[in-house]
């Protein structure tokens, strides 16, 4: 029985995005006729780089597994690109495939052909960056933030093209307000879009780094930062002599699990100071006078 020829790294991805169990046939010299068509393989020297590409980093280990997969597997969807003249095309989508192939050695990739202007060049570029797994919150933020200033969408149209709610959409873009310190943090990984999302509810910038010192320094869960900025928030002078305090929100924490009510401790002195007891109900107050009872 003869063993069945061993198809290309190029042609294997191809074939099975084209529903073709046969092998695919490279052409390095596509024709006029064959790029309307859409999907043809061209030459990677014959590319340039997307200039509007946002990502401006790219792992080289993330770069050399993709390598590895291609070279394996093959390439399963073709990047996108558009034809800027005789024998050049530009990048519009998929530069990890790119640096992949280019990585292996291959001398064409499979590529989809796209008529497409520069703004239409960024919608697409920004619109499949954001779709990407491995971006921080703050890349994402500013590809949206990108698609309203320079594409013209709305938020809305941004939910239904992204498939996202309109306020995840609006919460991600807020995270741009945080100071630069702080989105810098989110993006190295030191502080979660929960992190972000509490420090923006207080405007003064230096109070937010104020707060994002704390956060580092005592390693904050979420739900602690948000304790931290609403007794900030209580403070009926927060930009003067502001201290800020942790020392009791885990004690806040227990007791407010232990009788299912916010509470918040103030401290007026060495071991001295006020418990305070949230309630928005008759109902959560007769509730609170129960538990005291037992």
């Amino acid at each position: 029985m003869n063993k069945p020829k061993k198809k290309s790294a190029l042609g294997r991805g191809l074939s099975v995005l084209l529903n073709n169990s046969d092998s695919y046939s490279v052409d390095i010299n596509p024709t006029e006729e064959k790029i309307k068509v859409g999907v043809v393989a061209i030459p990677i020297n014959q590319i340039t780089t997307n200039p509007y590409q946002p990502r401006s980093n790219f792992s080289d280990e993330n770069i050399t597994e993709l390598a590895n997969s291609i070279k394996n597997l093959g390439i399963v969807q073709p990047i996108t690109v558009r034809k800027i003249g005789d024998d050049k095309f530009q990048l519009i989508a998929g530069e990890r495939r790119l640096r992949a192939s280019k990585k292996i050695g291959l001398k064409a990739i499979p590529s989809f052909i796209k008529n497409s202007n520069d703004e239409e060049m960024l919608e697409i570029a920004l619109v499949e960056n954001i779709q990407r797994k491995d971006l921080d919150p703050i890349e994402i933020a500013i590809s949206l933030k990108r698609l309203i200033d320079e594409v013209s969408l709305t938020q809305e149209q941004l939910s239904k093209k992204l498939g996202k709610k309109r306020s995840t959409i609006s919460n991600y873009i807020r995270l741009l307000r945080l100071d630069p310190v702080i989105q810098t943090g989110i993006r190295d990984g030191f502080l979660s879009m929960g992190h972000g999302r509490s420090i923006i509810n207080i405007e003064d910038k230096n109070v937010q780094l104020k707060i994002y010192k704390e956060i580092i320094k005592k390693e904050l869960s979420v739900r602690k930062t948000e304790t931290l900025v609403s007794k900030i928030k209580e403070n009926k002078n927060p930009k003067k002599n502001l201290k800020i305090t942790t020392n009791f929100i885990e004690e806040e924490e227990y007791i407010s699990k232990l009788i299912g009510a916010k509470v918040q401790i103030i401290s007026s002195g060495e071991n001295k100071g006020v418990l305070k007891i949230h309630f928005n109900s008759k109902s959560e107050l007769l509730k609170l006078k129960k538990i005291f009872k037992k």
